[in-house]
This record gives C-alpha cells, structure tokens and sequence, in this order.
C-alpha cells in the first residue's frame, strides 16, 4: 500500500500500462521533456523514448485525428489535452470520427484512444482553463467517459480505460491532483464503468463524480454532527451511467441530491434526476434537488469560489430535501 497523490498515480498507472502492452503511446503538447504541465507524464518519455512518449503541435484536432489513425493501425494511443477548455478543437474529430468508427466499421476496427482532460475550477486558472463539459462528452454515443476522485481509482482506471477497445474519455479533476491517498496497487479493482458507494447512510442519498466528490465526502462529516446521515455514491462513470446503486439507495432514503460542478441545463445531472424520477417514483419523499455550477460561462478566478459547489451549498440542499 502506497500514499500517493493523484498525479503520481495517474504518472504510475500511465506507466504500468506502457510496460505491460507495447502498442501504448502518450501523446499531447508538452507531454515530453516537460512531462505535461500537470506533470503527470513526467519521467515517460525519458523511460520509453520518443517514439512512443511525443511531444505534438498545439492542434488539439491533429492529436485526436492522429490518434484515430494509429488506432486503425493497432496503437493504443493515450492523448493528453493541456485544460478542458482547449478541447474544442478537437471535438469534431472526437464526434466525428474517434465515436463513430468501431460502430461504423461493425466493430471490425477497434478504437482503443483513451483523451485525458483535466476539468473543473478550483486552482484560480484564467479563462479556458475551469472547464466542466462532460456532459457534452455523455451525449454522444460510442464514447466511454469516466472520472475519477481519487488516487487508487486513478492509478486503476487509466489502465483500465487503456485496455478498452472503445475511446474512453478520461476526465481528472485538476484541483484534486495534488491530494494524497493510499493506493493498493495488489488489489483488484472495481470494473471501470460502475458507480459505488463510498460512505453508507441512512437518511439522503448524495450522488457525484470527479472533484466534488471530496466535497460531499467533507459534508457528509458536518452534516453527521447535526443527526444527518448522508450515502455518498461516487459515479464515477458517466456514459454509460451505472445507477444501479443509486436507485438502491434512494428506495431506502427516500431522497437524492445530485452533485457536480457543471452548468445544470441539460446535463449529466439532469439525466440522473429523470432517470431517478422514472425508477424510484414511488420511493421518493422529497424531489431531487441538484447542486451545480451556474448556467454561465465560468467566471474569473476571484469569483470562483461563489461559482464552484461548496460545503454549505450541499448542507443546504441536504436540510431543503429533509424540510420537504
């Protein structure tokens, strides 16, 4: 058992998966000698070379459009955009080409291309750089996307994000990178696309993924102080959405409220709130409440802290959904 922050879990789990298969590349700007700007492919490229650790343009649309053509040709390549804002570039070849073509081809051709992102706010970035587009990302069918909160779930699910035969997009919240935990690197992880439950409760089920999940863990703590006892399920996929967990949940607590960091409007967490709303009608005692981020742009760094889902915001849904 390790300690490990999440960026040297994810360096480690990059690491592990290069030894074990050959036909892995990583492949972003500055992902090289500078070992990206997270650092979290610091040492590859001096490890394995150049010709599979490679230092690419600032062309987000070339990295992906790259990748989809070492793909066809056997590759197995891991591509790292710098911020979630700089994606966007690339999204027409994500859509258009890495979501389509092992459908299309009758799953003749595999596309094993795992896209890095780092999202969400928290570290008092400028414009472009706090990100939370996933649910752009969920909608578009052939895609996997997944996020992880930790450090074992990190070092564990890019290696098995690697291993996929389907694109993955692999989101990482960049303001947990720096957060320590242990990592079991003998033990047997939980598939990739589940969600579980972290800490077990009894009277309102929370449900989140990525860098809120700390958040909900931490209210969890205060709301336990006040008589409250709140399940925390992290997602942890989000296409496909595995509610399973969720809906048990629910049909004990009788109430949901959902997390995330992201605009409300059509998005992850709305999808969670109908499908809940279908499934467990007759369970619910309260509606699902969701607490998000704001249907704006994100904001300057000086406001984000008004922006981002906080302790307060969660404990206050949590006494909304108990009042009703």
């Amino acid at each position: 058992m390790a300690v490990l922050t999440m960026a040297k879990a994810l360096n480690d789990g990059l690491r592990k998966a290069m030894e074990a298969d050959p036909r892995v590349l990583v492949m972003g700007e500055d992902v090289g000698k500078l070992g990206g700007v997270f650092r979290i492919t610091d040492g590859l490229q001096k490890d394995f070379g150049e010709e599979r650790v490679l230092d690419t343009p600032l062309s987000e649309s070339g990295i992906i459009g790259t990748a989809v053509g070492l793909a066809i040709r056997g590759f197995r390549p891991v591509c790292e955009i710098q911020f979630d804002g700089f994606v966007f570039p690339g999204y027409d070849q994500i859509v258009s080409q890495l979501a389509k073509v092992h459908f299309r081809s009758q799953g003749k051709v595999p596309m094993p291309v795992v896209v890095r992102i780092p999202f969400g706010g928290g570290i008092g970035a400028v414009e472009h750089h706090s990100e939370s587009p996933e649910s752009l990302f969920a909608h578009v069918a052939g895609l996997k996307v997944v996020a992880c909160s930790n450090s074992n779930d990190a070092y564990w699910m890019i290696q098995q994000a690697i291993s996929t035969d389907d694109p993955v997009i692999f989101f990482e919240p960049k303001r947990r990178y720096w957060e320590k935990a242990e990592v079991d690197v003998e033990s047997t992880p939980s598939p990739l696309l589940r969600s579980r439950v972290l800490r077990e409760g009894t009277d309102v089920t929370v449900a989140t993924y990525g860098p809120s999940v700390r958040t909900c863990l931490d209210a969890a703590v205060a709301a336990e102080t006040d008589g409250t006892s709140l399940e925390v399920v992290d997602l942890r996929t989000l296409s496909p959405l595995d509610l399973d967990p969720v809906f048990e949940s629910v049909r004990r607590t009788g109430r949901l409220v959902v997390v995330s960091e992201a605009p409300p409007e059509s998005s992850v967490t709305s999808e969670i709130a109908a499908r809940v709303q279908q499934e467990c009608f007759h369970s619910l005692e309260a509606p699902v409440l969701r607490v998000t981020g704001f249907d704006t742009p994100y904001p300057p760094s000086k406001c984000e802290d008004d922006y981002l889902p906080d302790l307060d915001r969660v404990l206050d849904a949590v006494d909304r959904s108990k009042a009703w």
